[in-house]
Parts: C-alpha cells; sequence; structure tokens
C-alpha cells in the first residue's frame, strides 16, 4: 500500500511562518589584545530561545561542517571566508552580515529549527561549544538514519520526479540569476546614496570655507560690497548641507539593511540550493553509479572462476565482496532516493520564500519615500533662507541707489536755491542803483 503523499512529502508551509519562527541577531564584539585586533566575537541572541551566547568564526565553522553531514540531502547556506589579504573592517561588518544571513536560514529551516545541533549552537552557553556540536551528531548520525520515511522515499516520490527535478532546477537557476543582477543595482544606489552624502557634506564645507574668507575686497571692487555680504551669509548655509549629508547617508544605510541584506538572504538560499543539486549529482548518485559498475566487475569475476577452476577460499571470499557489495547498492539506492525525497522537499522551500519579492519591494519603495520625505523636508527650510539671502543682497544696490538718489535731489534743490538768492540779491542791487 502506498503511503499518503501530502502527509510527508509536501511542506505545510508559508513564509510568514518561516520568518516568524525565530529571529537571530549577530553583533559584533571586538577583542584586543595590545595595540592590535586579534580576533573577532560575535553575540548571538536567539528571540526563540531568548538567550545571548559568544561564539567565534570557528564556532560557526564547526556547526557548518557537523550540519553539512547530519543534513547531506537539505539547503545548508554557506559561510562567508575566515580572512582575507585585506580584511579590513568592511570584511569584518560583511562577515559579521553573512553570518547572521547564515543563521537566520538555519534557524528558520522546518527540519533544522528542532535539531539538537541547532539548539546547541543557539542555547549552549558552556565553554567548548565546539565539542558538544560533535558530540550531538555522533548522537544521532546523519537525516538518513533517523527519519522516519527514508527506507520509504520511493514510494512518496511521483513517477516523473526526475523531470520536475530538471524543470524546477532550470527555473530556480533563472530567477537566481535574476535576482544576483537586481542586488547588483540595489548595492549600486545604496553605494550612490552614501557617495551623495559625502559631497554634500564637501559642498557645504566649501561654502563654509569661502564665507571664512577674511581677505579684503580691493579697491575696484569696493564699490561691488554685495559680495561681501554674500560671504559672509556662505557661512550659515552648512549647516543645512551637513543635514542633507546625514539624510543621504541614512538613506543609504536603509538601502543596504532593508534591501540589499533581503536580496542577499534569498540569494543565500537559492545559492544553497544550487550546491545541493549538484552534492546530489556529483554525490550520492555519481557514488551510486560507481558501486554498480564496481558490482558488474564483481560479476564478471565471478563468471571466470566458474570458467576456470579457482580455490575454493578464493571464489567463497569473491561472493562475500559480491555480498556486501549488493548491501552496499541497496543502501545507495535507498538514499538516493530519500536525496530525492528531500531535494523535492527543498524545491518546495524555495518556492515558499519566493513571496520574499514582495518584502524586498515593499522595503525598496518606503526607503525611497521616507529618504525623499526627509531630504526634501531640509532643502524646503533651505529655500526661504536662499530667497532672503538674494532678496538682501538684490535690495543693498537698491538702497545705496536710493540714498544716492536722494542726496542728487537734495543737492539740486540746495543748488536752486542759491541760484534764486543769488539772482534776487542782483535783482534788489540793480533796482538800488
Amino acid at each position: 500500500m502506498q503511503p499518503a503523499r501530502d502527509d510527508a512529502l509536501t511542506l505545510s508551509q508559508t513564509l510568514d511562518k518561516l520568518l516568524v519562527g525565530d529571529a537571530v541577531q549577530v553583533e559584533l564584539i571586538p577583542e584586543k589584545k595590545g595595540l592590535f585586533l586579534k580576533h573577532v566575537e560575535y553575540q548571538v541572541t536567539s528571540q526563540r530561545f531568548k538567550i545571548s551566547v559568544y561564539r567565534r568564526y570557528n564556532d560557526f565553522d564547526v556547526f557548518h561542517e557537523v550540519l553539512l553531514q547530519r543534513f547531506a540531502y537539505r539547503v545548508v547556506p554557506a559561510l562567508p571566508p575566515k580572512r582575507m589579504l585585506k580584511g579590513g573592517r568592511d570584511f569584518i561588518e560583511g562577515r559579521r552580515r553573512a553570518l547572521a544571513r547564515f543563521i537566520n536560514l538555519v534557524a528558520r529551516h522546518p527540519f533544522f529549527s528542532e535539531d539538537e545541533l541547532v539548539k546547541t549552537f543557539l542555547a549552549f552557553s558552556g565553554s567548548d561549544v565546539q565539542s558538544k556540536l560533535r558530540d550531538a551528531y555522533k548522537k544521532t548520525g546523519d537525516e538518513f538514519m533517523t527519519n522516519r520515511v527514508a527506507t520509504l522515499a520511493k514510494e512518496y516520490l511521483p513517477a516523473d520526479i526526475q523531470a520536475q527535478f530538471s524543470t524546477s532546477r532550470e527555473l530556480i537557476r533563472n530567477i537566481h540569476n535574476s535576482f544576483q543582477k537586481l542586488r547588483d543595482r540595489a548595492e549600486k544606489m545604496a553605494e550612490r546614496s552614501k557617495e551623495n552624502a559625502t559631497d554634500l557634506l564637501m559642498f557645504g564645507r566649501e561654502l563654509s570655507t569661502l564665507g571664512s574668507d577674511a581677505s579684503p575686497l580691493p579697491s575696484l571692487a569696493s564699490s561691488q560690497s554685495t559680495w561681501g555680504a554674500l560671504r559672509r551669509s556662505l557661512r550659515s548655509l552648512s549647516v543645512e548641507f551637513a543635514a542633507l549629508s546625514d539624510k543621504a547617508a541614512q538613506q543609504g544605510r536603509r538601502e543596504e539593511d532593508d534591501v540589499v541584506e533581503k536580496l542577499n538572504l534569498f540569494l543565500d538560499l537559492l545559492q544553497s540550493y544550487r550546491d545541493l543539486c549538484e552534492r546530489h549529482e556529483k554525490g550520492v548518485l555519481h557514488e551510486h553509479q560507481r558501486a554498480l559498475h564496481k558490482y558488474g566487475v564483481m560479476k564478471r569475476q565471478m563468471m571466470s572462476a566458474t570458467v576456470q577452476p579457482k580455490e575454493q577460499a578464493s571464489v567463497e571470499q569473491l561472493e562475500s565482496r559480491i555480498v556486501q557489495q549488493e548491501n552496499a547498492i541497496q543502501t545507495m539506492e535507498l538514499r538516493n532516493y530519500f536525496s530525492l525525497f528531500c531535494l523535492h522537499q527543498e524545491t518546495q522551500l524555495i518556492f515558499v520564500y519566493l513571496p520574499i519579492t514582495s518584502h524586498i519591494l515593499g522595503a525598496f519603495v518606503n526607503s525611497q519615500v521616507q529618504g525623499h520625505r526627509e531630504m526634501g523636508a531640509v532643502w524646503n527650510e533651505l529655500e526661504p533662507k536662499l530667497g532672503c539671502l538674494f532678496e538682501e543682497i538684490t535690495l543693498q544696490p537698491r538702497r545705496r541707489l536710493l540714498i544716492h538718489t536722494s542726496a542728487f535731489h537734495e543737492g539740486v534743490r540746495t543748488g536752486s536755491r542759491l541760484r534764486f538768492s543769488v539772482r534776487a540779491s542782483a535783482v534788489l542791487t540793480a533796482a538800488h542803483i
């Protein structure tokens, strides 16, 4: 009787259920010895277990090693490199982010989350977590030894499993390539926001430097004294440009944290799926084919032994080896079907994660709306200040013109009165004569 497929083969998961399964924070705690940074430590805080533990990169490395041994037929995300030749602060921060993505994907995986390895890594606060992890794996072995449907996996698989696998693999490969391009564009946008922040800050500083120049104006420019007033006003503008720079930097961080990181999380999962497909083809499937080839060689040797008389001991030894090889082939066949069974479930997991696209787009739109709104508010505050500045500079020549015009008219009136007085005196003198 064939088992009910929906009971074991189908994943009854949604993205929301996976995301609320756990949220793990990985914070950097640098440890200094002398004047130089010798190694870094991470504070790993699981929301599910409500505990903080301290781990080094080597702890993550051992955890990844035993996790891959325990769940060889599942998507196990890769770890970032331990070090680079030029491993500065950017490398250390990038590695922290990658470790956080790794542990969150593992902690939320429907088949990893309840395993003793994950519980040990996230909750064990003892001094030697690496030995604890290795001991936990030795007690349980790999998933094939503990999964209740491992030896029955063939009965659960659909007849066209290979065709489904090929179609899904090609589709996921295309999705992976597209998301890589999206991530690259998002990284460039975040980088441009950071560069914009630097440019705005330097622009404001140059205005301040220009306004702080106390050099006296030459005599030929003394009549154009609007520059003096303008120069004094430039110093105050650096405050607004510093605020604009801060908003642009915040925008870059939002794009990096809310958009690029979500894209990287999904890309890590997609890459681990592609790695799993390669493990299936180059691992279990290849070993099964090698075992069959070896079995064929043994059978030909046995046929040759029956034709050409040989010692009874050597024939019995060959028969024993053939029986052992048959048992090994049977186990490999069971493992091969179980590998396909797990691969089918992991393919479903990828499709469960696909709606994260809407989360990413929502985060992208929200970051742009918030960033433009905040920067727009600063630009709007700056605009009336520039308007007043231009108005003041424009009015100054007018004021001088009005003063000169008034003086001129006053001079004209004074001259007219003087000329009138002279003429009147002349007339009176002439009449008197």
